[in-house]
């Protein structure tokens, strides 16, 4: 098994229904052309101070119908630029989940009732288990495809199609 399966951080915990709008605050879409400003925002809606405190290749983990609502593109984007691991939830709404996967952003979904914030994470995305390293559990997650891994791996669908595709995207 290779490091680039395996992945892992620290858990904050966010309950259900967390919508595009808890991720990417509609009063700030005004930074929509900066991405960047915007991720310093990301969440602030649902944890003030997760911004500041998530660190490269910690872990959001969620409940059901997690990206809930509009179909903003940005919310995975200003996740995925905070570094952030994988999104793991319970479940996803379908366009939220998409557009994840698309830009790269790992979204898996697993039974999270077990992991409380602060708890360890190594996530082995091949082998489709999530280790609490801080309870010592092993959780099942949902199965990602081989495209799917390698779509990500790739850095998203655009990345992905430009390096192995017959044409590029701009």
């Amino acid at each position: 098994m290779t490091q680039e399966y395996i992945k892992k951080g620290r858990a904050f915990k966010f309950g259900d229904n967390i919508s595009t709008d808890h991720i990417a605050p509609g009063r700030l879409f005004h930074l929509r052309n900066n991405l960047e400003e915007f991720a310093l925002h990301v969440l602030e809606d649902a944890d003030k101070d997760f911004a500041s405190k998530v660190q490269k290749g910690d872990f959001i983990v969620a409940g059901n119908n997690f990206g809930l609502g509009s179909s903003r593109e940005h919310a995975p984007q200003i996740i995925k630029i905070t570094g952030v691991g994988a999104v793991i939830a319970k479940s996803f709404a379908r366009i939220f989940y998409r557009n994840a996967i698309n830009i790269g952003l790992l979204a898996v979904e697993c039974d999270t009732d077990k992991i409380d914030a602060g708890d360890n994470l190594e996530l082995d995305i091949k082998n489709g288990i999530l280790k609490d390293l801080t309870k010592n559990i092993e959780l099942e997650i949902t199965p990602l495809p081989d495209v799917m891994i390698k779509l990500l791996q790739d850095g998203g669908l655009v990345e992905h199609l430009n390096k192995n595709g017959d044409f590029k995207l701009v």
